[in-house]
């Protein structure tokens, strides 16, 4: 018996200096920046692309104009991004680590892009993971080939990840970007943003969430004890001291910045060529209701020399589109309150009071006491923030139908917020201010693959959603659901963590194989992809590789046109021309190149075995249409009454290898007032992962009576008929008749 209680003792002391080993961190290591492949993509394979693209151009009589048209991602995480870890971890049906070697040989050799950049969270980046990204950037150029003409050109940046939880302190995400790699001429550490997100990645260093993992699935320990390894560098990290000049700075602090005017102060201080580029600004997971983009013109919080473009999609979803609904609206007393459905829009908030209206009334309650109940609901909802959803208790994704979401756009956002959107940012005006960007897409992957909508096969790890699994797995560290019942709940929103259970598991059906930036430059080098960006003659598609030409035909005291991003003032009637040119349908697997390139095993992990592999045969593009925005010259006028979506539209003839529009605007010269006009190109209906969002099964009536969303990591392929897409950066034309800001 003695022996018995020496040995349970001995293991109880083992067992438990064990768990105080994780408690303290005792095991765990900082992930590796990974190892490359060794070669550039062939240079016949580059060449071919090139004159496949010349072709094109031919095709519809577009003269090349010493230009080449490249495509690229500026917007790519590793899980060197806190929650791109979280992501990869098994509990969460992840795939494991991809670090910034991934981003690299998926851009040489999976998507065949010609430039990217890795854009990891500021609020995720120890000074030692800063200080491999960079390295592993000019790792990946190394590899490249010549600087004049290589096949990949890599940029080192970060995102600077800013979340209010209420619109007058919220400003949203930016990527920074850097134009050169050397040491000397990058910032010694990132600058995050201060306030939520911040605090959320260096909160606690996840102590209790590692040890509860690891014990959970403890086959897969060493993930967990890493994860915890980075949670606990990031909480290590002294914050900067305020008001240091950055270069005074200690090397190994967290810098912060807590609005876009500290950003562009500090980006000036370092004095590096650099491009900040807003994301997100009408995703609804990340955005609370009510935002608009008026207070960024406000107080320093636009630089129009460094904040030059906009990224109006990615694989989170489409941001172009204005609408006039509102997920809440105010009382005369400037209360929040419920606004009634309208437009095809029903309000989560609305929708809050009819879950909990249906459950009164099925439980034979009177119909004034389930009223009563319901605008309870609405009121619970509206005040618990981003635990919004928590209120009704047994809510599921299925309960909610299609309440928040924009019904009548493309691929939009989760719960849209319209007053963040491109076209609300490209009318709107304050005084002399207002934003003149060039227009841009992404992927938004956090799986360390860039542009990885070349095809449309699976949500698992070529979109950024959250299996069921994962999801289910996080609802055990959020807000108890509860059982469902007919009376909804107060929630604090302080309690909720970053991202709901709820959310997650029906914002699955809102997120996609992600977008390109293609830029019209002079050649492939790092500079001239540079300088096609700052020229703003670049636009963006939602993945493949459309081929567009915007151009001004009559601008004053110009033989050539004026192309995409150009800003002119005229008095003329202005005429335009649209060339566009659909994109090569895609042969299945990888090209032989991408084998000898990554290896097998390789390249079924990383590019899962389908790869950039275009056929001979283009996707023809069936409808052109123009928009055309008139930006306010009164700071409170209604932007609706500015944005003309569709202005004009154009069918393109069937059977044609591209699609040419002309057309003018006999308007311009009387309206006294600037004018912007952008072109959108749309191919032919293809299946895209979730092209039909939440596959509403409709009444006679068209209302949605039940919904199915995608359950990623269920081998649900969530595929649905949708028309992919370019969108052309703006042509500014000013009035002859005033002066614009």
């Amino acid at each position: 018996m003695r022996s018995a209680i020496l040995v349970l003792s001995a293991l109880l002391i083992a067992a438990l200096g064990y768990v105080a080993a994780i408690w303290f961190g005792a095991f765990g290591e900082p992930q590796a920046p990974g190892a490359l492949a060794d070669a550039p993509r062939p240079a016949a394979v580059v060449a071919q692309h090139e004159r496949a693209q010349r072709e094109g151009a031919g095709a519809v009589g577009q003269e090349p104009r010493g230009r080449q048209i490249l495509f690229g991602d500026l917007h790519v995480h590793t899980t060197y991004s806190i929650d791109a870890f979280l992501h990869s971890l098994p509990l969460m049906q992840g795939e494991g680590a991809h670090p910034p070697a991934d981003a690299c040989d998926f851009a040489r050799f999976c998507s065949a892009l010609d430039f990217f950049s890795l854009n990891d969270h500021a609020e995720s980046l120890t000074s030692a993971l800063w200080s491999e990204t960079k390295a592993a950037v000019r790792q990946c150029n190394a590899v490249a080939g010549h600087a004049a003409d290589p096949d990949l050109v890599a940029f080192s940046g970060w995102e600077w990840t800013q979340m209010g939880t209420r619109p007058e302190i919220h400003y949203g995400h930016k990527n920074v970007i850097f134009r050169e790699t050397a040491e000397d001429r990058l910032p010694t550490r990132p600058i995050s943003a201060a306030g939520v997100a911040f605090d959320a990645m260096r909160a606690g260093g996840a102590r209790g969430g590692v040890l509860a993992m690891s014990l959970i699935d403890f086959g897969n320990r060493k993930q967990y004890f890493d994860f915890g390894a980075q949670r606990r560098a990031l909480a290590g990290m002294p914050v900067c001291p305020g008001d240091v000049p950055v270069r005074e700075l200690p090397p190994d602090c967290a810098e912060a910045a807590a609005t876009p005017r500290e950003l562009f102060a500090k980006l000036a201080d370092w004095g590096f060529d650099a491009l900040v580029i807003p994301h997100g600004n009408a995703w609804g997971n990340t955005t609370p209701p009510g935002v608009t983009w008026d207070k960024q013109l406000a107080e320093g919080n636009h630089d129009p020399s460094r904040q030059t473009l906009v990224e109006v999609y990615s694989g989170h979803g489409n941001s172009e589109e204005y609408r006039p609904w509102r997920h809440v609206a105010n009382d005369v007393e400037g209360r929040p309150s419920c606004p009634a459905p309208r437009d095809g829009f029903v309000p989560g908030c609305w929708r809050a009071g009819e879950i909990i209206h249906q459950r009164c009334t099925a439980e034979g309650q009177a119909e004034a006491e389930c009223e009563l109940r319901a605008e309870t609901a609405r009121a619970h909802y509206l005040a618990a923030g981003r635990a919004e959803r928590f209120s009704v208790p047994g809510q599921t994704a299925e309960d909610w139908l299609e309440a928040g979401q924009c019904v009548d756009c493309f691929q939009p956002a989760f719960d849209y917020r319209p007053g963040g959107s491109t076209q609300y940012a490209l009318a709107a005006r304050a005084g002399k201010a207002g934003f003149r960007f060039g227009m841009i897409a992404s992927s938004d992957t956090h799986y360390a693959r860039p542009a990885s909508g070349y095809k449309e096969f699976t949500p698992d790890g070529m979109t950024d959603a959250w299996g069921v699994g994962a999801a289910r797995a996080r609802e055990r560290f959020g807000p108890d659901r509860g059982q469902p019942a007919a009376a909804s709940r107060p929630m604090d929103p302080a309690k909720l963590l970053l991202l709901p259970g709820g959310d997650v598991e029906r914002s699955a059906s809102f997120y996609y194989t992600g977008g390109l930036v293609a830029v019209h430059a002079s050649g492939r080098s790092r500079d001239a992809v540079w300088e096609g960006l700052l020229r703003k003659e670049v636009y963006g598609t939602s993945g493949p590789r459309i081929l567009l030409w915007f151009d001004l035909l009559n601008a004053p005291g110009s033989q050539a046109p004026v192309p995409m991003g150009g800003e002119v003032r005229m008095a003329e009637v202005p005429r335009f021309r649209v060339r566009a040119v659909g994109s090569f349908r895609q042969r299945p697997g990888c090209p032989e190149h991408a084998e000898r390139g990554l290896g097998a095993e390789r390249l079924v992990l990383l590019c899962k075995n389908e790869c950039y592999h275009p056929s001979d045969e283009r996707h023809p593009i069936t409808r052109i249409e123009v928009v055309r925005i008139r930006p306010r010259v009164e700071v409170g006028e209604d932007v609706a009454s500015l944005i003309e979506d569709p202005w004009r539209v154009h069918d393109c003839p069937a059977g044609a290898p591209g699609c040419v529009f002309e057309f003018e605007d006999p308007d311009h010269p009387g309206a006294g007032r600037d004018t912007l006009y952008y072109a959108r190109a749309l191919q032919e209906p293809t299946p895209h992962v979730n092209g039909d969002g939440l596959r509403c099964e409709r009444d006679a009536a068209g209302a949605c009576v039940r919904v199915r969303p995608c359950r990623a990591g269920t081998g649900d392929d969530c595929l649905g008929p949708d028309q992919a897409r370019a969108w052309s950066s703006p042509i500014f034309v000013d009035s002859a008749g005033r002066r614009s800001p």
